[in-house]
C-alpha cells in the first residue's frame, strides 16, 4: 500500500528522498517524544526540512509514557513521575506489521504526524503498545531510554527494523537512510538483508551522525545478547563476525555504523576533529566530516525581539526583553516562592543534566558565589533547570544538592519540568546563558544558540559550537580553559574561578556600568547567530554534504 502525503510537495533542489531515524524528537511541548538535546536538534531539523520543503521523512517511536515527568517531593527535591500520554493529533495509518524480537513476533502499529500540525516534514511514530501484543512486548515503546538493557536493545530493533519495514510497506523507500545516532543501527542489517547481503549496497544508502564522545552515546553491548535478541535483523551471527563487526565479543554501535555508511558527521568543528581522533585506526570506517548542529529560528525566536532588532530600536528591544524576564519570573515565583527583579542580571544554566556538564561549577567557591548573588550594588540572579536520566543517581543527587545548597538564597532558583516550554521561557528570560561542560566532552550543544536568538549572551567553556561563534566581549564571553593535562578536580577549581572572574570583572561592569555597550553586544549576538546557527543552514548542508555526496564506498 502507499500512504498519501497530500499536503507536502518537495522542492526540486531537495528532491532526493531521505528518511531520518531518531530515537527522540522534540517537535512540540504537546508531544513527549524527547529527553534532551538530541531531541531538540532532531525537532529543529524536521521543522527546517518542512520550511525548505525537503523530500525527507522522520521516523521515531511513540513513547507511551514519554521520558518522564519531573516533579517535586515534599522537600522540593526531584520526583520522577510516569503518566501515560494520548495524542489526538496523530493519525492511525491503519498499518500494522510484525518484527521479530528474541525469536518472537511483535506487532508494530504506525502513526502519522501530518506536516500541517506542527510544521514538520512528514513523520511516522512506531508503537508496540497495542492489544495484539503480550504485556512485555507492549512495554518496548513505553519509556524512552528504558533502563533495562534488553528493553533498550528491543527499542533499537523497533526503530531500525520497524522503521525500515514501514517505509517498504507504505511504498516510500528512500534513496538515503540517515541514522541520527547509533540507536537505530539494526536498520543497517535490515538493508543488508534487503539488498542481497552486499555491504556496498548498504553503504551507498546509509549516512550516520554521531553526537557525542560520551560512552552513553556510543553504545556497546555483548554480541551474544544482540544476536539472541534479533538485533541483526536475520543476518546470521557468523556473517556479522565475518563482516568484522564483532570485537572482543562485543558490538559497538557507533563503530559499526561508521563501517556501514558512506559518510558520517560530527556535530561541530571541534567534535569533527574529536570523532576522527576517537575512531582513527579502525579499519573500514567511512569519512567523518562535520555539520554543526543548529536550531530552528521560526520556532525559537521571539517575534517582537526580532522586530525591534530589525528596526534598530534598542529601547523597544530592552522593553521586550524586560517583559520576557517578567514572564520567566512568574514561573520562578510559582515554583519556588522567590520573586526575582527584572532589572537584575539573570544567569541561567539549563540543559540535560549530566555530570560532565557541571551544573554546580559556579558553586565551587561557595562563599564567593554567595557574595556575588547577595550583592545589593550589582545584584545577580541564578536559575538552574534540567532533567537527569531517571536512573542516573549521581546526576539526580547533583540536582537535589543544588536545591539544598541554594534554598536559603532568594536570588537563586532550581526549576523542574525542563521541556520545550520551560526551555523557551528560560532562553527568552535570561541575560546570560551559562555553559560549563568539561572540555572536550560537549560535542555541540545548541541551547546557547536559541538563547542568543532571544537576546542572551553566552558565557561558556570554548567547547562544541561555541568556538565557531563567540568572540569574547563582542557577542558573548569565554571561560578560560585549564590545562587539559591537569586532574579533573584542578580543572574544576581553575574553570570555576574563571567563570566568576568573567562575571565579576567583565559582565557585571558592562551590564550595570556601560549598558549601551552591553546592549550592543546583545544585538551583535542576535544578528550573528543567524543564519549560521539556524537549522535551515544545517538541513541544507545535510543534503549538500551527505545525501547528495558522491563519496566512494568504503572497502
Amino acid at each position: 500500500m502507499a500512504f498519501s502525503f497530500t499536503s507536502y510537495q518537495p522542492a526540486p533542489e531537495f528532491s532526493k528522498s531521505a528518511a531520518y531515524f531518531s530515537m527522540e524528537f522534540a517537535i512540540d511541548q504537546a508531544l513527549k517524544t524527547y529527553s534532551g538535546g538530541l531531541g531538540f536538534l532532531a525537532g529543529s531539523h524536521m521543522r527546517s526540512a518542512y520550511e525548505l520543503k525537503q523530500n525527507l521523512i522522520g521516523i521515531g517511536i511513540l513513547w507511551s509514557f514519554g521520558y518522564y515527568d519531573q516533579g517535586r517531593q515534599e522537600d522540593e527535591t526531584l520526583r520522577v513521575d510516569y503518566v501515560q500520554k494520548h495524542y489526538s493529533f496523530l493519525q492511525d495509518t491503519g498499518v500494522m506489521f510484525e518484527i521479530t524480537i528474541h525469536n518472537a513476533p511483535v506487532k508494530v502499529r504506525a502513526y502519522y504526524l501530518a506536516p500541517e500540525v506542527f510544521g514538520t516534514c512528514p513523520m511516522f511514530f512506531l508503537t508496540t503498545d497495542v492489544p495484539e501484543n503480550d504485556y512485555l512486548s507492549r512495554t518496548i515503546s513505553h519509556h524512552l531510554y528504558d533502563a533495562d538493557l534488553a528493553a533498550r536493545v528491543a527499542q533499537s530493533i523497533l526503530l531500525g527494523v520497524g522503521g525500515g519495514k514501514l517505509l517498504d510497506i507504505i511504498g516510500r523507500t528512500p534513496e538515503v537512510y540517515h541514522l541520527n545516532e547509533g540507536h537505530g543501527l539494526p536498520l543497517g542489517f535490515y538493508l543488508y538483508n534487503k539488498h542481497g547481503h552486499k555491504l556496498e549496497e548498504v553503504q551507498k544508502r546509509l549516512v550516520f551522525t554521531t553526537h557525542t564522545p560520551e560512552l552513553a552515546g556510543n553504545e556497546e553491548h555483548g554480541f551474544k545478547l544482540l544476536d539472541d535478541m534479533g538485533f541483526f535483523a536475520g543476518v546470521s551471527g557468523e556473517e556479522v563476525r565475518r563482516l568484522g563487526f564483532v570485537e572482543h565479543e562485543r558490538v559497538n554501535y557507533t563503530l559499526t555504523a561508521l563501517r556501514m555508511s558512506h559518510v558520517a558527521n560530527g556535530v561541530s568543528a571541534v567534535h569533527g576533529r574529536v570523532s576522527n581522533q576517537m575512531w582513527a585506526g579502525n579499519a573500514g570506517i567511512c569519512p567523518i566530516i562535520h555539520i554543526t548542529n543548529s536550531q530552528n529560528g521560526t520556532y525559537w525566536r521571539d517575534k517582537q525581539l526580532h522586530e525591534a532588532l530589525a528596526a534598530n530600536d534598542t529601547d523597544a528591544l530592552k522593553a521586550r526583553k524586560r517583559q520576557l524576564k517578567q514572564e520567566l519570573f512568574k514561573e520562578v515565583a510559582n515554583q519556588t516562592g522567590n520573586v526575582f527583579d527584572p532589572d537584575a542580571l539573570t544567569v541561567v544554566w539549563a540543559r540535560r543534566f549530566a555530570g560532565y556538564k557541571r551544573a554546580n561549577l559556579i558553586l565551587h567557591d561557595f562563599a564567593r558565589f554567595e557574595a556575588l548573588v547577595r550583592s545589593s550594588e550589582r545584584p545577580v540572579q541564578v536559575i538552574w533547570a534540567g532533567k537527569p536520566y531517571p536512573k542516573d543517581y549521581g546526576a539526580i543527587g547533583l540536582f537535589n544538592d543544588l536545591i539544598k545548597r541554594t534554598r536559603h538564597l532568594k536570588q537563586c532558583a532550581v526549576l523542574t519540568g525542563y521541556e520545550l516550554q520551560l526551555s523557551a521561557l528560560l532562553k527568552k528570560g535570561c541575560d546570560i546563558w551559562l555553559n560549563t561542560p568539561r572540555f572536550p566532552r560537549e560535542a555541540s550543544g545548541t541551547s546557547g544558540m536559541t538563547a542568543a536568538m532571544n537576546g542572551a549572551l553566552n558565557l561558556s567553556i570554548p567547547d562544541g559550537w561555541i568556538p565557531e561563534f563567540v568572540r569574547h566581549g563582542e557577542n558573548g564571553f569565554l571561560i578560560p580553559l585549564a590545562d587539559l593535562h591537569e586532574h579533573d578536580d584542578t580543572k574544576d577549581a581553575i574553570e570555576a574561578s574563571g567563570t566568576l572572574d568573567v562575571l565579576e570583572q567583565e559582565i557585571l561592569p558592562l551590564y550595570y556600568g556601560n549598558p549601551a555597550a552591553y546592549w550592543q553586544a546583545v544585538q551583535t549576538a542576535m544578528r550573528e547567530v543567524e543564519p549560521q546557527f539556524e537549522s535551515g543552514r544545517m538541513a541544507t548542508e545535510y543534503y549538500e554534504l551527505m545525501y547528495n555526496a558522491n563519496v566512494p564506498v568504503v572497502k
